[in-house]
């Protein structure tokens, strides 16, 4: 469908340049752009390709030149990311629920569960009973959702989705295909000492003499709790709790791949990055960012506004607002600092 470019101006706060009655169809980068696409050269590091391209419309940097750039009509977009946040939404025609209306007669829904008004429900999902499903919710083909859990308004559950039982779901959340949440955590003990415990106690270099090593599973009865405006991403896990839920502040965002362990706390607006983990009892304040493979260790407190770069291991608490790295993880100045004294020291 076409586009006109002051009215996607409008819906972003933002200004146009040139003909502003201009009609796009689709976003493209700038190289590729065709003469029907608006494209997104949101820096001047883009004005060559913006150049050799066909474009007519693009989004801009503030103070580009139109007819330097060979443009007819321009948004000026001050925040290029965010303007790109906003466009893709308004571009986005959802094709996995394009067609979608109604419950499929496929469904399995048990007589008891409640299903909001306007809900679109795929082919061959099943849901549990006491299940509570919110107002407009769209849940795609092979969901399950289990027994007495509530899925707030607007949910979006791609395909394959797990939900497990008890769990509950707020309002707007989004789970990407094969997304688990409510397994059982991780979580087993010994009946003596574990070789955990023993390999932490034992004399260096002896070894350990054999023993009893059955695990016992200890069973998760807490369920999951997630907040308003959260995004899971592709075969990402949260476990259950053991006897409280696991909880998921508003505004989460998980990538693909992470997983969250059973009893974990994360504050609101927190980002873990793809293939993060965080092991059970955990505690993250509001707006930590996790990159990507970074990982968390058991019953640990991260303050609020701590950032983990890729591939760090936290092994300790961290305080406020600290941006930590390397294995094990340390503040980034001192990582850093202990990185470049190991080379002077190669190098002699």
């Amino acid at each position: 469908m076409p586009y006109i470019l002051k009215e996607l101006a409008a819906s972003l706060g933002a200004e146009t340049l040139g003909n502003a009655s201009l009609e796009v169809q689709r976003l493209a980068e700038p190289l590729e752009a065709g003469a029907d696409d608006l494209a997104l050269a949101v820096a001047p590091k883009f004005a060559e390709q913006l150049k050799a391209s066909r474009a007519r419309a693009a989004v801009v940097w503030a103070g580009a030149d139109l007819a330097d750039l060979g443009l007819e009509g321009a948004i000026v977009a001050p925040r290029g990311r965010l303007a790109m946040a906003g466009l893709t939404r308004a571009m986005d025609d959802d094709p996995a629920f394009a067609h979608a209306t109604g419950i499929h007669p496929s469904a399995v829904i048990d007589p008891g569960a409640t299903i909001g008004l306007g809900a679109q429900i795929g082919p061959f999902v099943v849901i549990g009973a006491g299940t509570r499903i919110g107002a407009g919710a769209r849940i795609a083909p092979h969901v399950s959702i289990g027994a007495e859990a509530v899925i707030g308004d607007g949910a979006t559950l791609h395909a394959g989705v797990r939900i497990g039982p008890r769990v509950r779901i707020g309002d707007r959340f989004i789970a990407q295909p094969g997304v688990v949440i409510g397994g059982d955590g991780f979580s087993f003990t010994t009946e003596g000492p574990s070789n955990v415990e023993r390999a932490i106690r034992q004399r260096r270099g002896a070894p350990l003499e054999p023993t009893d090593g059955t695990w016992h599973r200890i069973h998760s009865l807490g369920g999951v709790e997630i907040g308003d405006d959260v995004e899971v991403g592709a075969n990402s896990t949260i476990d259950a709790g053991t006897i409280r839920a696991t909880r998921v502040g508003n505004g989460v965002k998980i990538d693909n791949l992470v997983q969250v362990g059973h009893n974990v706390v994360l504050g609101p607006d927190c980002l873990l990055c793809a293939q993060a983990a965080v092991a059970g009892s955990s505690v993250l304040g509001a707006r930590v960012i996790l990159g990507g493979k970074a990982g968390v260790g058991d019953n640990l407190t991260l303050g609020r506004d701590v950032v983990a770069g890729g591939g760090a291991v936290i092994l300790a608490d961290v305080p406020d607002g600290i941006f930590v790295s390397g294995h094990p993880a340390l503040p980034t100045h001192e990582h850093r600092a202990a990185q470049k004294a190991l080379r002077r020291l190669t190098r002699q």
